[in-house]
């Protein structure tokens, strides 16, 4: 194994992380309106992803810096190609990150109303537009022998990649439900299980679809069983959460979505970004790579300081870890 392929392998945990830990907060966000039956409630739901959302999308700017400086081939491609949709993901993470700030500086029910909203938007635009965007990834674009986009936007818009798109809003929005369950009590706590198992099993079912169409596209026995965990996992959660047993619901939860993403970089592999126009024109491991100093450096400064980021992060899990109920907040 080269240092290519190292980091291939780490830019796939750092997006495992991003989408495992950033799916449920978009999760609590698109349900606020759906679960939330008062302005306490919504204050609830808030309060759960309040101590770490911020701290979860850390996980993306690793991800973009990881893939920037050992990929710049990779990086530049998706920027140009991509552009579009990644500002609208860019301005809905502004204005979420906004909203989670100021929804609270005026006591106005016009005005926490408004905040709300912007919350859904950041939430859900995000958690649809990144399953297009790895759609396209995995399925492979219009580069030409200088690995340059020459499609358009609607290029982009394949039904291949608007099904992942469905697929990834589905499973944030149950992996968020099912962590409301895991970190309320009450009656928020037993309509977000209930949610969680609708959503659920319309999830399951568009993912099903779309990993069985990936397999078609470019998969292998190894990417067959890896997928199939994913599935296994997944509908191992609503069992569980079925039963009451949350803890357990959302580490299963978690599982699958981390073991559905390493199946997509599976089949992608040798390749980052592969070309339809000809597959000489991909790019892959190799020629998208920076040279072998850039990537020992970066891979000294990942061993030091990689272990360091996890221990504060699970601490602040960790100290934020009860559960919450509108008994909690304060008038």
């Amino acid at each position: 194994m080269t240092l290519n392929d190292v980091w291939f392998v780490a830019i796939t945990v750092l997006w495992v992380g991003y989408f495992v830990l950033e799916g449920f907060d978009f999760g609590v966000g698109m349900l606020l309106p759906l679960l939330a039956r008062d302005d306490t409630e919504r204050r609830v739901m808030i309060n759960t992803i309040g101590p770490v959302w911020d701290g979860n999308e850390v996980w993306l700017i690793t991800a973009g810096g990881a893939t920037f400086a050992a990929f710049p081939e990779w990086y530049a491609s998706l920027f140009s190609g991509f552009y579009l949709a990644l500002l609208l993901i860019l301005v809905a993470l502004i204005l979420r990150g906004v909203a989670f700030e100021y929804r609270a500086k005026r006591d106005s029910e016009r005005w926490h109303a408004g905040w709300d909203r912007a919350i859904v938007f950041g939430s859900v635009v995000p958690a649809l537009l990144w399953g297009v965007a790895f759609g396209n990834i995995v399925r492979g674009v219009k580069l030409d022998a200088r690995h340059e986009y020459v499609g358009t936007f609607w290029d982009l818009l394949n039904p291949y990649a608007l099904l992942g798109g469905l697929v990834t809003l589905t499973l944030f929005a149950t992996h968020g439900a099912i962590f409301l369950a895991l970190k309320t009590k009450g009656e928020i706590r037993q309509r977000a299980r209930g949610l969680a198992l609708k959503t659920g099993v319309v999830a399951a079912v568009l993912a099903v679809i779309f990993l069985v169409w990936t397999q078609f596209h470019g998969g292998n026995a190894v990417t067959a069983v890896v997928a199939g965990v994913a599935a296994l996992a997944f509908a191992g959660a609503l069992g569980v959460l079925a039963a009451g047993r949350e803890g357990w619901a959302f580490g299963l939860s978690a599982l699958a979505i981390g073991v559905a993403v390493i199946s997509l970089f599976a089949v992608l592999y040798p390749n980052v970004l592969p070309s339809t126009l000809n597959p000489a024109y991909s790019l892959t491991v190799i020629n998208a790579a920076s040279t072998p100093k850039t990537l020992g450096i970066m891979t000294w400064v990942a061993v030091i300081f990689l272990p360091l980021v996890l221990l504060y992060q699970g601490w602040t899990y960790w100290v934020f870890r009860r559960r919450i109920g509108v008994h909690d907040i304060p008038a």
